[in-house]
């Protein structure tokens, strides 16, 4: 396990990041590894789990004291999202991080202070656990292809329909943030809107959970809406305004996942050496072939060179920089180097990599929708070329 210091390594950070990764790192090693394969067969994260990280500080790191919240910045989210992917399992890591990075972001950055008050300080504590929901059967990149609709009702409350799709946190959800068309202006974005619901909302389901490959322990599901009454104040944000809402997110959902794709690398090749340096082949150890040393070394410089790049963009978000370029790099190159490095400790593991329920081969299973959510590999590289 890499134990230099982050203020070692790299000058940004500081000795309360330093603190966060120590306090991250004994939380999974105490109280999730042990009973995460538990989780991989339950299919989800338990809530008691959650509820413990919100009250160690771990759930609102971003949001204002008032609210419970610590008043961190971009880097303390890049170490959250690290460290999750270092515990091995992909399901847990990204149960907290659409919870904390990617769903609750919505009610920070759009919500009314009458929203925030009523909602935030049980999302902090885990005891509202949050989704976002804008992905459809038929929209997932393209946001221009969402079907589901919400029209003013003559109290000037909502009635939403339509289905999402592929929601994380979807099963087991409290507080679902779903995007919908609310009217037919023209140009790109303008007719989407971000609204709050319940679970228990009448008219809203949870039509099924969604079996996966991999991320076993993360709750997905196809959600309904069919004639969902919401009152005024479920409008989250500016009407029309939603999808500048969801592309703003997604630049810090990117840096998050590909910190989440890094971790989960680095602990990859950590397991990788542990298994080359005992296995013994051929009269001597699979360390002992200069082959796979020259693998493993290729590939820690590797992840050990996106790191630096995730980390420095992290600290140029914190300092207000424009970096849409640089999140869409990070998303394309992490998404595929993950599942690069989990090939080759795969094969290095030779049939035991193989076997269901070893670390290495849970680990490949769930990196592969690295390169798939939260924006494909080829629809990154169309972003990044935009902008070369």
């Amino acid at each position: 396990m890499d134990t230099t210091p982050l203020t070692t390594a790299f000058p940004f950070f500081t000795e309360e990041h330093e603190m966060l990764r120590t306090s991250l790192r004994r939380f999974i090693r105490e109280r999730v590894e042990p009973v995460a394969e538990q989780w991989e067969h339950a299919g989800f994260v338990p809530r008691e789990v959650l509820r413990e990280m919100g009250e160690l500080g771990f759930l609102g790191m971003r949001y204002a004291s008032q609210y419970g919240g610590a008043e961190l910045d971009t880097l303390a989210t890049a170490v959250l999202a690290e460290e999750l992917g270092r515990s091995s399992f992909g399901g847990f890591a990204v149960t907290v991080l659409v919870h904390t990075d990617m769903a609750s972001p919505h009610l920070w950055h759009a919500g009314s202070p009458e929203q925030k008050q009523r909602y935030l300080p049980d999302v902090i504590a885990g005891r509202k656990i949050c989704a976002v929901a804008m992905t459809e059967a038929d929209a997932g990149s393209d946001l221009q292809g969402m079907r589901t609709t919400a029209r003013r009702t003559a109290d000037g409350g909502w009635v939403l329909n339509g289905s999402k799709m592929f929601i994380t946190n979807g099963v087991h959800g409290d507080l679902y943030f779903v995007a919908a068309k609310t009217g037919e202006a023209s140009g790109r974005g303008r007719d989407i809107s971000m609204f709050i619901v319940e679970k228990g909302t009448p008219g809203f389901t949870v039509a099924r959970p969604l079996p996966k490959q991999g991320w076993l322990c993360s709750d997905t599901a196809e959600l309904h809406f069919d004639d969902c009454r919401l009152n005024a104040d479920a409008l989250l944000g500016q009407e029309h305004k939603g999808f500048y809402a969801l592309v703003k997110n997604l630049q810090n959902e990117r840096i998050v996942l590909g910190a989440q794709s890094m971790g989960e690398a680095a602990r990859a090749i950590e397991l990788a050496l542990d298994w080359v340096r005992q296995r013994k082949a051929f009269g001597a150890t699979l360390w002992d072939q200069q082959t796979v040393r020259h693998k493993l070394a290729w590939r820690a410089a590797q992840v050990e060179s996106m790191r630096a790049f995730i980390f420095n963009t992290a600290w140029r978000d914190t300092q207000g920089q424009q970096v849409s370029k640089e999140v869409s790099m990070i998303k394309a190159l992490a998404g595929t180097l993950v599942n690069e490095v989990m090939y080759d400790c795969l094969q290095l593991h030779g049939g035991m990599g193989y076997i269901r329920e070893t670390a290495i081969e849970r680990m490949a299973r769930d990196a592969r929708v690295q390169a798939i959510g939260g924006g494909a590999t080829e629809v990154m590289l169309e972003e990044v070329a935009k902008r070369l």
